[in-house]
């Protein structure tokens, strides 16, 4: 245990700790007026609050993707903890450097930007049919109901099992795929956890997509999904999500 945590103090994972902790940093600070951030006074208040105010249409795409990627990077880096910590075993064993770590958590978060590029599109396609409001929250009962069957699906879906299984086994992923490099497993790896979390994040659309008691509430369910205790958590989670989108339309 001791060599563990002196291992998880090396360069590359105070990086990897700043960056999850620089998304929320970025995403708490989008929702505090320009005078209490430090960033205010360094750029402007004025500066600051068009960086962080959503306008309509496409012209409000740099900030929601912004807003999204922030979501990725925050969300999603913590659930690959075991993933992560798994290959940093292997790189030591083969004396490899730091930087094939790198190049892992890269790839993986390359996905999620992927997928924090088309949540954008998606929400600004929503807002101008009206069910989303400007703070990216549902505002129809019936969009409510349509991403909670979703997810609810998906959570009993083979599909959603399958990449739950590499997700928990990220030892027999790795010995599967070690000869292609890690960029390369990292973009696999970020489609594996992809295909286990898209739907739980598409969420955020009923949460509310800069409500950070949502954000944490997901990432914790998240990560616990992808730990061996989650075998008890995901179909009842998509049963609830399923009645769950039932009421919502009679409530």
């Amino acid at each position: 245990m001791r060599a563990r945590l002196a291992a998880m103090g090396q360069g590359h994972w105070l990086a990897f700790y700043g960056l999850v902790l620089g998304a929320w940093a970025l995403l708490y600070a989008m929702q505090l007026p320009p005078d209490l951030v430090a960033a205010a006074r360094l750029i402007g208040p004025e500066l600051w609050e068009a960086l962080c105010t959503v306008e309509p249409g496409l012209a409000g795409a740099p900030t929601l993707f912004l807003m999204w990627a922030a979501m990725a990077a925050g969300m999603m880096a913590p659930t690959a903890l075991p993933a992560l910590l798994t290959y940093d075993d292997l790189r030591v064993a083969e004396a490899g450097s730091g930087a094939g770590f790198v190049l892992l958590a890269g790839g993986y978060l390359a996905v999620w930007l992927g997928f924090a590029a088309l949540a954008t599109g998606v929400q600004i396609g929503l807002a101008e049919a009206g069910l989303v409001t400007p703070l990216g929250s549902s505002a129809s009962r019936w969009l409510t109901a349509v991403l909670l069957a979703a997810a609810g699906l998906w959570q009993l879906s083979h599909i959603k099992a399958a990449c739950l299984a590499r997700c928990r086994h990220p030892l027999g992923f790795y010995m599967q795929h070690w000869a292609e490099g890690p960029w390369r497993m990292g973009l696999r790896l970020g489609l594996v956890c992809l295909g286990c979390c898209w739907a739980l994040m598409a969420l955020a659309l009923v949460g509310g997509v800069m409500n950070l008691a949502f954000m944490g509430g997901a990432m914790v369910l998240m990560a616990l999904e992808k730990l061996p205790v989650g075998r008890r958590l995901t179909r009842p989670l998509g049963g609830l999500l399923l009645l769950a989108a039932v009421l919502v339309p009679v409530l």
